[in-house]
């Protein structure tokens, strides 16, 4: 009898879940969330006079916006996995953890939301619209990494420097096959995000 193999794709062992269940129950649901805590060490910044704003909303795709974690199916469909959900909307989590990590890298006094907090005026605005925030996958369907593409832009509120359009792409690799190694992975992309804003792109 041939043994079978050591590593099945992700997607078709997610598949095989409600299967499992039997007698018509239905699988509990696993509830996943986006840590809060930087994915990777960091040095904190030197002292800036900059404040940046980050202006809301930060736009994503309207397809993103639902519990589901979705991986890709063929060419250009998405499959959403029966009993895996983020516990907070991507459309929440998002510039949240965007804010967040921006106060990380250029320091905690240098980076407000909306609104302002009373007496504090920005030097820098910041818009952001993330293109795309998906599993990526390989030929056997098995989901393999995390792709972000986002534009934004960075502006002068007094209009005496130009805005600064920046457009990137990165593709960030899963430590593994599991579903929280995916949610990590959607993680590591939005720090990732952040870093090429603190950097100028």
């Amino acid at each position: 009898m041939n043994a079978l193999p050591r590593r099945r794709p992700l997607l078709l062992a997610l598949l095989a879940l409600p299967a499992l269940a039997g007698c018509g129950q239905s699988p509990p649901v696993q509830l996943y969330r986006l840590r809060a805590e930087p994915p990777q060490p960091f040095t904190p910044p030197p002292p800036s006079a900059e404040r940046w704003q980050l202006l809301q909303p930060v736009r994503l795709p309207d397809y993103l916006d639902r519990e589901a974690i979705l991986l890709p199916q063929g060419r250009s469909g998405v499959l959403a996995l029966s009993g895996h959900r983020w516990a907070e909307s991507l459309r929440d989590a998002v510039p949240r953890l965007l804010r967040q990590d921006l106060a990380l890298l250029l320091g905690e006094a240098q980076v407000a939301g909306s609104p302002l907090p009373p007496g504090w005026t920005p030097t820098r605005l910041l818009r952001v619209e993330l293109l795309a925030l998906e599993a990526d996958a390989d030929t056997a369907g098995a989901a393999q990494a995390v792709r972000w593409r986002a534009r934004w832009s960075v502006s002068d509120p007094t209009g005496q420097r130009p805005p600064q359009m920046q457009v990137a792409e990165l593709r960030v690799p899963a430590a593994g096959a599991s579903i929280d190694d995916l949610v990590a992975a959607h993680r590591q992309a939005l720090w990732e995000l952040a870093r090429r804003i603190a950097a100028g792109g």
